[in-house]
């Protein structure tokens, strides 16, 4: 049971933590609600977890031998993000009106392509499935889903708390530049890693 509830705490703390992921759940909550943001955080969720299972199954040791394949990841990633915040940068500020609606493949898409998914997956099985018994890599890939879809729902459901305050065309605009730099912030860093 110990190990169990650390595996809750590691999945609580990583899935819940500022990333790319629920910066996008957060703003597609705020543009479109949170009933229609939850094909984002149930594709995010189980784009994580496939990614999780496949890390636990043996996925880290693949990439270890293909440098070139990982680094490849690396810079997907970045360039995705980074076609996100310009995304989000050139948005005209209407709610319900920006061209990228939630969707399911977007949200399992970016989790493959986010560096924060890859480190959580590497860091997590090392840390506690290292040895490849299959039933903790899924017992820990079960309780991973579970935390992961409700904490990336947490950041849509607060964004679509906050759609009243920025119902407004220049505010909303305005939001979307400071969520644009967040993402940009994040690709950048993620290249000097």
């Amino acid at each position: 049971m110990q190990v169990l509830l650390s595996m809750a705490a590691f999945a609580l703390a990583a899935s819940i933590s500022p990333g790319p992921v629920n910066i996008v759940a957060f703003g597609c909550g705020v543009s479109h609600g949170f009933v229609p943001s939850l094909r984002h955080v149930s594709g995010a969720t189980i784009g994580f977890t496939a990614l999780f299972l496949l890390t636990g199954l043996g996925l880290a040791e693949l990439l270890d031998g293909l440098p070139a394949a990982a680094r490849l990841i690396q810079y997907a990633g970045v360039a995705f993000l980074l076609y996100l915040a310009w995304q989000l940068a050139s948005d005209n500020g209407e709610l319900g009106a920006t061209r990228q609606r939630p969707s399911f493949r977007h949200g399992a898409l970016m989790q493959w392509l986010n560096p924060k998914a890859w480190l959580a997956s590497l860091a997590g099985m090392g840390a506690f499935a290292s040895h490849g018994e299959p039933q903790l890599i899924w017992q820990f890939t079960a309780i991973y889903f579970v935390i992961c879809y409700l904490s990336i729902a947490c950041w849509a459901w607060a964004g679509a708390r906050l759609q009243g305050l920025l119902r407004h065309p220049p505010r909303m605009r305005l939001f979307n530049r400071l969520l644009a730099l967040l993402l940009a912030g994040s690709a950048l860093y993620l290249l000097l890693e």
